[in-house]
């Protein structure tokens, strides 16, 4: 089954592109939370960061940034989130690896919270022992 994102490639649905390589495209989200609020999407249709390559990665973050630098220059936003998010429990809302380029304002009734833990030092270290990067 085709993602939305997908569709927008084949050019199924309409879709306001602002950039486009071999990796990568970016398109205004059509749910403005602001204006000025871009996608980037990977072309290959990877569900999440988990499944891309670590060319599909880089390319994601390089552009990103690139559509940051445009939507600063352009919309003069107070500030900038970058989200991305990864399988439902982790807020992704299409299974397609892609993150938001979204201006913010003050009062913009944009939230991002979570109940921050104080674990310690030493339990802080165990979790790191577990990761082998």
């Amino acid at each position: 089954m085709s993602t939305i994102f997908e569709r927008l490639l084949r050019d199924e649905l309409p879709c306001a592109k602002v950039y486009e390589d071999d990796l990568v495209f970016a398109f205004m989200d059509a749910g403005q939370v602001n204006d000025g609020h871009v996608i980037v999407a990977t072309r290959a249709p990877r569900e999440t960061l988990l499944d891309c390559t670590d060319d599909e990665a880089a390319a994601l973050m390089r552009v990103a940034r690139r559509v940051a630098i445009a939507v600063q220059a352009a919309f003069a936003p107070a500030g900038l989130t970058v989200l991305q998010a990864n399988r439902v429990a982790g807020w992704q809302t299409v299974p397609h690896l892609h993150l938001h380029v979204l201006p913010r304002h003050a009062g913009d009734g944009v939230e991002l919270v979570w109940p921050r833990k104080d674990p310690g030092i030493e339990r802080l270290r165990e979790l790191a022992a577990r990761l082998r990067v």
